[in-house]
C-alpha cells in the first residue's frame, strides 16, 4: 500500500507539471513560477500535501540542480572559464557588495545580531544557478554575448559560497577561527584540484567517458557528474560547482552528444527541483514577514540589475544585453534556503527562515517574469533614446 501511494503521488506531481508546462507554452511564459506554486500546493499547509514521496522528490531536486549546471558547463571550455573568471573579478566583487549589503543592513536594523546579519547577507547575495540556467535555456539566451558574463558571475558566486559557508558554519557553531580556516582550506583545495583536472586532463576525462553506445555514454556521464558533485559536497564545496566543472572538462562532439542525451533528464529533474523548492515553504508562515521580504526583494532587483549591467558593460555588450544580464541574475533559490536553514537550525533567529522563504519565493517567481520582459523594456528604452537624439 505504501509503494502504491508513492506511485500515485509521483504520478500526480509529474502529470501536474506536464499540464502546467503546457499552460506556460500556451501563454508563452516561463513555467518556473507555475512549478513553484505547484510546490506550495503540494507542501505542508498546501491544498494537497504529499505524504510519502517527499524523500524521492528531494533527491530528484538535487539531481536537477546538478544536471542544470553540468549542461551549462558543456557550453564552455576550461580556458574560456579561467579567462572569464579573471575578467569578471571586478564585477563579481561589485555583485558581492551590492547584494549582500541589504541583508546585512536589514538584520542589524531588526537587531538580530551579527551572526544573523552574516547569514541574511548570504541569503540576499547569491543568485539561483538552477533557475537562471533554466531561464537562459528557455529563452534561448545561451548564445548571447552577455551570457558568458552572466555565467562567470554565477561561478564566481558559487566559489564565494565555497568560502562563505565554512565561515558561516564556524560562526553559527561558535568554534574558533582555526576550525573554520581548516574547512575553508579543504574547500579551496578541492575546487583547485577539479579545475586543474578540467584544464590539464580534459582529454583524459573525454576518453574515459567516450563510447559508441548512447546507453553507455549516458550512464558514464551521468554517473561521473553525480559522483564528482557528491564528492565536492562532502568536502564542503558546492555540488553545483563540481557538476559545472565536469561539464567544462568535456568538449567537442562528445559534449554535443552528452547534451542531447541528458536534456530530457535535465528537464524532468529541473522541474522536480522547482516543485521541491515550493514544498519547503509553508504558506501560513509567509504573511507576517511579507513586508520586509518585499522590501528586500525590491533592493535585490535593483542591485542585481546593476550587477548585470556592470558585468555586461565590461564585456562590451549593448544596452539590450545589459538589461537581459541583470534580469537573468534576479532569481534566488537553492543556496539561499540552505543558508537560512543552517542559521535557523543553529538558533540564529527563528524569523530568518520564513523571511528568507518569502524573499526567495518573490524573486524566484519575479525573476523569470522579468527576464521575459527584459527585451521589450530594452527596446522601449532604445526607441526613447533615439527619439530624444533626433529631436
Amino acid at each position: 500500500m505504501h509503494h502504491d501511494t508513492i506511485l500515485v503521488e509521483l504520478g500526480a506531481v509529474i502529470l501536474a507539471l506536464g499540464l502546467l508546462g503546457a499552460l506556460s507554452l500556451r501563454f508563452s511564459v516561463s513555467p518556473i513560477p507555475l512549478y513553484l506554486v505547484a510546490g506550495l500546493a503540494f507542501g505542508a499547509g498546501g491544498v494537497l500535501p504529499l505524504t510519502t514521496s517527499t524523500e524521492f522528490i528531494s533527491a530528484g531536486a538535487r539531481i536537477g540542480v546538478i544536471l542544470l549546471l553540468f549542461t551549462l558547463g558543456l557550453e564552455y571550455t576550461a580556458p574560456e572559464l579561467v579567462g572569464t573568471l579573471r575578467s569578471s573579478a571586478p564585477a563579481g566583487l561589485a555583485d558581492l557588495v551590492l547584494n549582500a549589503a541589504p541583508g546585512v543592513a536589514a538584520a542589524l536594523i531588526l537587531d538580530w545580531g551579527v551572526v544573523a546579519a552574516v547569514a541574511l547577507g548570504g541569503v540576499t547575495y547569491v543568485t539561483s544557478s538552477g533557475i537562471t540556467a533554466k531561464v537562459l535555456g528557455d529563452l534561448g539566451w545561451l548564445g548571447n554575448r552577455e551570457t558568458p558574463a552572466v555565467l562567470s558571475l554565477l561561478v564566481f558566486e558559487d566559489l564565494m559560497m565555497a568560502l562563505y559557508l565554512p565561515i558561516l558554519t564556524a560562526l553559527l557553531a561558535g568554534v574558533g577561527w582555526l576550525g573554520g580556516t581548516a574547512t575553508l582550506a579543504v574547500g579551496a583545495a578541492t575546487i583547485s584540484f577539479v579545475l586543474l583536472v578540467a584544464l590539464r586532463f580534459g582529454n583524459v576525462v573525454e576518453r574515459f567517458v567516450a563510447s559508441e553506445s548512447d546507453e553507455v555514454l549516458l550512464l558514464k556521464v551521468l554517473g561521473l557528474t553525480v559522483l564528482v558533485a557528491g564528492a565536492a559536497e562532502l568536502l564542503q564545496v558546492s555540488a553545483a560547482v563540481g557538476a559545472f566543472l565536469v561539464g567544462i572538462a568535456l568538449s567537442g562532439p562528445l559534449a554535443h552528444t552528452a547534451r542531447q542525451l541528458l536534456t530530457p533528464l535535465r528537464d524532468l529533474f529541473a522541474a522536480v527541483f522547482f516543485v521541491f523548492f515550493g514544498l519547503q515553504t509553508d504558506p501560513r508562515a509567509l504573511p507576517p514577514v511579507l513586508g520586509v521580504a518585499a522590501l528586500l526583494a525590491l533592493c535585490g532587483v535593483v542591485s542585481k540589475l546593476a550587477t548585470g549591467w556592470i558585468a555586461a558593460r565590461r564585456a562590451g555588450v549593448a544596452l539590450t544585453g545589459r538589461v537581459r544580464a541583470g534580469a537573468a541574475l534576479l532569481p534566488r533559490g537553492e543556496f539561499n534556503i540552505v543558508i537560512a536553514g543552517l542559521a535557523v537550525a543553529a538558533g540564529a533567529n527563528e524569523k530568518l527562515g520564513p523571511l528568507a522563504a518569502a524573499y526567495v519565493l518573490i524573486l524566484a517567481i519575479a525573476g523569470p517574469v522579468a527576464a521575459r520582459a527584459a527585451e521589450p523594456i530594452a527596446r522601449l528604452v532604445n526607441r526613447r533614446r533615439a527619439a530624444r537624439q533626433s529631436a
